[in-house]
């Protein structure tokens, strides 16, 4: 986004772990601390809900767009405004050249995240979504309130927030669809299919900093 103005707010249960760095004019950094989990599916789970609140408590009134990142990624190339839009989802990079009846959705009817077979366009990840505030803030109070009802009656969802989101887009269509180029994972390598990586989650051990 250069040229235009960005606020990075970054979620961390060690705020004294984030090292400071000198912005350009117009950006800033806020960190906000979480609570830490024993579970790293709660930690996961719990995205809608700060992202909810934080809307409402901090950032509205101060933004036009949200997005929402996982914060173990790296920019890699060009990531603008192209990819603004009212609500922007991005297709998953594991799951692009998927069949639809083969797609990780959540398929238990009891469960709010449920899809059923023969429904959904794409799976969509939970890495990066974003849009207008207000219809991110509303998709995060719906999914928030999906997944508590799930909780209340001892479900989890197969993918925490992001089966949760992927009814909601399943149902909610987003305005923008972005392709895997901008949500990308190091560990898969290149792709013959894309040629530009823009956004990626690193390669890393899960074991070193995942409580279970």
């Amino acid at each position: 986004m250069v040229g235009y103005k960005v606020d990075y707010y970054i979620f961390t249960d060690r705020p004294g772990d984030v090292p400071n760095v000198t912005l350009a004019e117009g950006r800033r950094v806020r960190v906000l601390k979480v609570p830490s989990s024993n579970r790293w599916q709660e930690i996961s789970a719990r995205r809608m809900e700060m992202i909810q609140t934080t809307i409402e408590s901090t950032i509205r009134g101060h933004a036009d767009y949200i997005f929402c990142l996982d914060v173990d990624s790296k920019f890699h190339a060009h990531f603008g405004v192209e990819a603004l839009g009212r609500l922007v989802a991005t297709i998953h990079p594991g799951y692009y050249a998927t069949e639809r009846g083969s797609l990780p959705y959540e398929r238990r009817p009891e469960s709010r995240a449920y899809i059923p077979f023969g429904e959904g366009d794409f799976y969509y990840g939970g890495a990066v979504f974003g849009g207008l505030l207000e219809d991110v803030r509303t998709m995060a109070e719906i999914c928030r309130r999906n997944f508590e009802a799930d909780a209340a009656n001892g479900i989890e969802a197969a993918w925490q927030e992001e089966s949760h989101l992927n009814r909601y887009f399943t149902y909610n269509k987003p305005s923008k669809l972005l392709s895997p180029e901008y949500l990308w994972q190091d560990v898969a390598g290149r792709s013959k299919h894309v040629k530009i990586i823009r956004f990626s989650g690193v390669a890393k051990n899960y074991a070193d900093f995942r409580p279970n």
